[in-house]
């Protein structure tokens, strides 16, 4: 079953720009080791992941620069909106991403974040940055093909 249309899980947050600045050769899905005003604010929605990115160190996998709001109805032990938070992904993974991080100049960027079963995942993404002239003919391609179904819907109207 696709993501979208899974009703188990809810979308909080996603980052359509991502997918426009960055090529993504490879996705995985993390949790995330949140604090409980940290879920009951994502669970109203309020998440930027936009300017997030993450890193690998000492084995382990953290996200930075993902804004979560203070949760609004939160007392004096509220958590700070742009905290590092650790990622929980499996050892194998890290191992293979950070190498190719390290080896290959890629970057790992926050694609989505949603809840699945009641936990808050995040859908990260090995990618790699583009050049102005990428950007311009993915748009280009974008415009060809859309020209092209077009087309071919008007010709099947005529018969």
């Amino acid at each position: 079953m696709a993501k979208g249309t899974d009703p188990k899980q809810s979308m909080v947050a996603s980052n359509r720009r991502a997918r426009h600045e960055y090529e993504i050769l490879d996705t995985v899905e993390a949790g995330l080791v949140l604090t409980g005003s940290e879920v009951k604010s994502l669970r109203e929605g309020h998440a930027v992941i936009r300017d997030g990115y993450a890193y690998f160190r000492d084995g382990e996998a953290w996200i930075e620069n993902v804004t979560i709001p203070e949760y609004i109805n939160g007392t004096w032990n509220n958590h700070a909106p742009k905290r590092k938070r650790k990622l929980l992904l499996h050892k194998l993974q890290i191992h293979k991403w950070s190498a190719k991080v390290a080896e290959q100049g890629l970057t790992v960027v926050p694609l989505s974040l949603y809840f699945s079963d009641g936990r808050a995942k995040l859908e990260l993404g090995l990618a790699r940055g583009k050049k102005d002239w990428d950007k311009r003919q993915t748009l280009r391609e974008r415009q060809d093909r859309r020209e092209a179904e077009r087309a071919m819907k008007t010709r099947g109207r005529d018969w």
